[in-house]
C-alpha cells in the first residue's frame, strides 16, 4: 500500500512540475504528461517501475473518454455516421497499411514484418487526437467527425488485425483456436445482449439508484456501467474503449446523461494523463543510443507518410480546405493500440523482442511529435488554421 501511494505522489508532483511549465510554454498538456513519464521512468530518474501495469491500468482514462464521448451520441446520429465511419475509416486505413507496407518492403523487411508493421502503426492514437478535438472543441465540425469516424473504425478492426497475426507467424504447432466465424457470432451476441440490457434495464436500475438518494452510489454504479461493458466486451476481442463508447451510447437519452457526465469528468482527465505518463515511461531508449538513425528515420516516415496520407485524403472526407494540415497532423501519429499489436505479434513470433521495442519505441516518438508539429502549425497558421468548423 505505501509503494502504491509513494506512485500515486511521485505521478501527481511530476504532472504538477511538467505540465504547467510545458502549457505556458505553448506546447500543450499532453506533452507535458510525455515528458513527466520519461522523467520518472525507467530511463531516467528511475522513480516508478511497473510501466506494463500502469500503462493497461491508465487505458480507462480513454474508456472513460470514449464514453463521454458516447453520451453524446444518439443512435439515430450514430447511424447517420455509418459512411464516415465504415468508408472513411476503412479507406484511411487501407491508404496508410498499403504505403507503409512498400516502404517497409523497399527498406527490406521480410512482407510478413512489412505487414504487421504497416497495420500496427496506420492506427492512431484515440487518446491524443479525440483529447485535441474536445480541447479545441472541434468534435462537431467535419474535422472532428471525420476523425472520430476513423478512430472507431479502428476501434471495431480489432477482431480482424488481431486474429490475422497468427497466419502470419511461422508454421509450427498451435493449440487449436475458435473459428473466425464463433468469434464473430459470440460478438454480435454480446452486442445484442448489451444492447437489450440498456434498452430495457439501465433506465430502471439507474430511477431506483437515484431513489436512494446518495450521491456515491449512483458515481458507482455508473463507474461499474461503463467498466463492465468495456470488459464484456473486451472478453469477445473487441476493444474496451468500443464498449465504452457504446455504453455511453446507450445513456445518450437518458435523464441522467448530464449528471453522469459530471462524475466522470475528474476520472477521465486524470487518467487520460496518467496514460500519457505511461506513454512517456515505456519509452525503451536503449533502443535510441544503439539504433538512433533508424530510429529517427522510422519516426519521420511515419509521420510524414500519415500525414501525407491523410492530407491526400482530406478533400474526400470533406475536410475544409484550411483545416486539412491540421487534419493530416491530428492523425499522424501511431496509436495506443500499436503496443497491443505488437505484443500479439510476438506471442504469434511475427516478430522479435528487439523489433518490438523498436516498433514500441518509435510509436510512442511519433505520439511526441504530435503536440510539437501542432505547436508549429498554430505558429504558422493561428486561428486561420482551423477557420471554417461550420
Amino acid at each position: 500500500m505505501s509503494k502504491l501511494l509513494i506512485d500515486v505522489v511521485i505521478f501527481l508532483a511530476s504532472a504538477l512540475v511538467t505540465v504547467p511549465v510545458a502549457v505556458r510554454l505553448g506546447f500543450g498538456a499532453v506533452l507535458g504528461y510525455l515528458l513527466a513519464g520519461v522523467l520518472i521512468g525507467p530511463w531516467a530518474l528511475e522513480l516508478v517501475t511497473g510501466v506494463d501495469a500502469i500503462l493497461h491500468f491508465s487505458e480507462l482514462g480513454i474508456v472513460l473518454m470514449m464514453f463521454v464521448i458516447g453520451l453524446e451520441m444518439r443512435i439515430d446520429a450514430l447511424w447517420a455516421m455509418r459512411r464516415t465511419i465504415f468508408g472513411y475509416g476503412a479507406m484511411q486505413m487501407a491508404v496508410c497499411t498499403a504505403a507503409l507496407l512498400c516502404i517497409f518492403v523497399v527498406l527490406g523487411l521480410p512482407w510478413r514484418i512489412a505487414l504487421t508493421g504497416g497495420l500496427a502503426l496506420s492506427l492512431s492514437s484515440t487518446a491524443m487526437v479525440m483529447f485535441e478535438l474536445q480541447e479545441r472543441k472541434l468534435m462537431d465540425t467535419p474535422t472532428g467527425r471525420a476523425g472520430f469516424g476513423i478512430l472507431l473504425f479502428q476501434d471495431m478492426a480489432a477482431i480482424p488485425l488481431i486474429a490475422l497475426l497468427p497466419l502470419l507467424g511461422p508454421s509450427v504447432p498451435m493449440p487449436a483456436a475458435e473459428p473466425g466465424w464463433l468469434v464473430a457470432l459470440k460478438a454480435l451476441a454480446m452486442l445484442g445482449a448489451i444492447a437489450l440490457a440498456g434498452r430495457y434495464l439501465l433506465h430502471i436500475v439507474l430511477r431506483l439508484i437515484r431513489s436512494t438518494g446518495v450521491p456515491e452510489i449512483f458515481t458507482a454504479f455508473a463507474l461499474l456501467w461503463i467498466i463492465g461493458i468495456a470488459l464484456l466486451m473486451q472478453s469477445v476481442h473487441l476493444s474496451m474503449s468500443l464498449g465504452a463508447f457504446i455504453a455511453g451510447v446507450l445513456l445518450a437519452d437518458s435523464d441522467y446523461r448530464h449528471e453522469v457526465e459530471v462524475d466522470m469528468a475528474p476520472f477521465k482527465g486524470l487518467l487520460l494523463g496518467l496514460f500519457f505518463i505511461a506513454v512517456g515511461m515505456s519509452m525503451d531508449f536503449s533502443v535510441l543510443t544503439r539504433e538512433p538513425l533508424r530510429v529517427a528515420v522510422l519516426v519521420v516516415a511515419l509521420v510524414s507518410i500519415k500525414a501525407i496520407a491523410q492530407g491526400f485524403l482530406a478533400n474526400r472526407f470533406q475536410v475544409p480546405a484550411p483545416q486539412r494540415i491540421y487534419f493530416a497532423i491530428l492523425l499522424s501519429q501511431g496509436g495506443e493500440f500499436a503496443f497491443v499489436v505488437m505484443a500479439a505479434s510476438l506471442a504469434a513470433r511475427v516478430i522479435d523482442q528487439r523489433q518490438a521495442s523498436l516498433v514500441t519505441l518509435v510509436v510512442a516518438l511519433s505520439m511526441v511529435s504530435t503536440p510539437l508539429l501542432l505547436l508549429v502549425h498554430r505558429r504558422l497558421f493561428g486561428v486561420h488554421g482551423l477557420s471554417g468548423t461550420n
